[in-house]
């Protein structure tokens, strides 16, 4: 046992070592993540006054290459998001996709790859409030696999925890402060034997997993809980409803959904960037469907991995190569 847990040591040391060598991008300039430092009292770590985007990247062996997807839109979305903290990018949407793409050239990234671009107040002093504060601003790249489940299936269960309101702390934006609500949900719902979150809105209608939107199936259409309860504003789920509607011919509906609309689905699934497709075959210990991953979900997945790993041209357009 003590040369196996000496031997993981070394191990988790030599990636520690290896993550410390990459490239990053802080407050223009390039530079090691090792060297890539804040101080302790920063405002955004103190009082979480910051907001970030994921950005995935898929490598393909055929093409010899690694897309980007929908790089452009994740940073349009966040130049919107970065407004309701009264943060500043000082960097123009085609900076930032120029920076990814040379951060992830630099580091040779020849693999699935998640892009985190930060923004957050870096004052170092004591005090709530987002005005007369300094803005920084930061990418890195990780190699990066699935987030969950996305073969079999995942077990959820309905969060004790709810969802927070658009008056409280928009969830429509990914402001670092408000995944403490994720964060809460998560944890229990894994403690309590489950692979996954769904929260309520405050009136008790569905809202999304801890960091996905939801689709459920019933009677051939597919529904969706609309950007008004409170859900994050997702670009995986504009892509679900655009390949529902124009590959699979079904009929998307945003509307409310309440809770026991869970349990009579034909099938359900979450989906963001980080989970990607995420098929939900129990949901509070009842079995959605025959408690198999479904059809539609299946056809769904099969569509959007050929997509991303590059061998659609019809959606070519969802994807920034980078070599």
């Amino acid at each position: 046992m003590a040369i196996k847990a000496e031997g993981v040591t070394r191990a988790s040391e030599g990636r520690r070592k290896e993550q410390g060598q990459f490239w990053v991008y802080l407050d223009g300039e390039i530079k090691r993540y090792a060297d890539a430092r804040v101080g302790l009292m920063t405002h955004a770590l103190q009082y979480g006054t910051g907001v970030f985007e994921g950005i995935r990247g898929y490598w393909s062996p055929e093409h010899e290459q690694l897309f980007l997807l929908k790089l452009r839109e994740h940073y349009r979305r966040m130049q919107n998001s970065v407004k309701i903290l009264k943060l500043k990018i000082p960097m123009s949407l085609d900076e930032l996709c120029e920076t990814s793409i040379d951060l992830i050239r630099r580091n040779n990234f020849r693999q699935d790859v998640y892009i985190r671009p930060f923004a957050f107040k870096s004052s170092e002093e004591i005090g709530v409030r987002l005005h007369n504060l300094k803005d920084s601003f930061a990418i890195y790249v990780t190699p990066f696999g699935n987030y969950v489940e996305v073969d079999g299936g995942i077990r959820c269960m309905v969060s004790s925890w709810r969802r927070i309101d658009d008056n409280v702390a928009p969830a429509r934006a990914k402001i670092t402060g408000t995944y403490v609500n994720s964060a809460l949900a998560k944890t229990e719902a894994m403690e309590n034997g489950f692979d996954e979150a769904i929260l309520l809105t405050q009136d008790g209608h569905v809202c999304e997993g801890s960091a996905e939107n939801i689709f459920l199936l019933r009677d051939g259409k597919v529904f969706t809980p609309p950007t008004s309860d409170n859900i994050l504003e997702g670009l995986t789920r504009l892509a679900m409803i655009e390949l529902l509607r124009k590959e699979l011919d079904m009929e998307v509906v945003e509307r409310t959904i309440d809770r026991s609309e869970l349990y009579i689905a034909d099938e359900i699934f979450l989906c963001g960037t980080g989970a990607q497709i995420s098929p939900v075959i129990d949901v509070d210990r009842r079995p959605i469907g025959d408690g198999q991953v479904g059809p539609v979900v299946s056809q769904l997945q099969k569509l959007y991995f050929d997509i991303v790993r590059g061998h659609s041209a019809k959606y070519r357009n969802w994807l920034t190569p980078v070599y």
